[in-house]
């Protein structure tokens, strides 16, 4: 049977890709950040999961405001890099697994999840900027990918009550999957941040941290806090933390192997946090 191995949280700024890209990750501002993935990149080589699902939030690209599903399963072989606007983002291609995803879809879907299956789009810096912070810049991607995006874009957004339990269904799913497969999920996003208004830059590293220690040590009862904790203390843009606890409830209900943990202010005007929980 296929298994969640374990969990890889990170947020996934723009800016951090652009870096990459642009070559400047080796320059001072930018070395902070990227040196909090050295260990990630060479623990994603040693533990290589045969299937990433990766939990991420589009920026209008693959949907636009017309039409935002709450839950999106990517079911496609292939997914092409989107171009946010200056060309898409110089990395492979991402390869999906439909078998897997098709039925990840029919479990959660039969355990009354709605989710909107996805046979073409394009991702954006949401999915990319992650794999990039824990592949580098790899010719191909090291194992499929499937993408699952979440609307924390326009209100009203799944509440984390709703994503912890989803995360559950995912797991129930993937361990009823008839092929030996090592997944790994992934919750990206936040932290805290705030893009505009009179709070713009807006970055509470205590509420941060505090977040990363109850998303660890309680996600029950990190999963009940209400969205306006999360707009007032993290910013307007932090309700993305949502995401992550799908990731979480997708673990086992033991407590979790921390293997490593990372936190650093400012990625352009975002606190940057990562996490690396293992199953036991």
């Amino acid at each position: 049977m296929a298994r969640i191995s374990a969990s890889v949280y990170t947020s996934h700024v723009p800016a951090i890709g652009a870096a990459l890209d642009l070559g400047k990750s080796h320059e001072p501002y930018w070395q902070k950040v990227f040196s909090g993935y050295e260990f990630s990149k060479q623990w994603l080589k040693e533990q290589k999961p045969d299937v990433i699902f990766l939990v991420y939030n589009d920026h209008a690209n693959a949907f636009s405001l017309e039409l935002i599903p709450t839950f999106a399963i990517g079911t496609a072989a292939e997914y092409a890099i989107a171009d946010e606007g200056w060309g898409p983002r110089p990395v492979p291609p991402v390869v999906g697994h439909p078998e897997l995803a098709s039925h990840i879809a029919q479990s959660v879907i039969q355990d009354d999840f709605d989710l909107t299956i996805v046979n073409r789009m394009a991702v954006d810096h949401g999915l990319t900027v992650p794999l990039s912070l824990m592949c580098g810049q790899p010719t191909a991607w090291p194992c499929p990918v499937i993408p699952f995006a979440v609307n924390v874009v326009q209100y009203p957004v799944p509440s984390g009550r709703r994503c912890y339990q989803l995360g559950k269904a995912i797991r129930k799913a993937v361990e009823s999957f008839d092929r030996p497969l090592n997944v790994q999920i992934w919750g990206t996003g936040g932290m805290s941040h705030q893009l505009q208004g009179p709070r713009a830059g807006l970055i509470n590293a205590e509420w941060d941290n505090r977040f990363l220690d109850r998303l660890i040590a309680d996600p029950e009862d990190l999963s009940k806090m209400p969205h306006i904790d999360y707009v007032r203390e993290a910013g307007s843009e932090g309700i993305e933390l949502v995401m992550w606890l799908i990731a979480r409830g997708a673990m086992s209900d033991k407590p979790p192997v921390v293997k490593h943990r990372f936190f650093h202010v400012p990625a352009s005007n975002t606190a940057v946090g990562h996490l690396i929980l293992e199953n036991t």
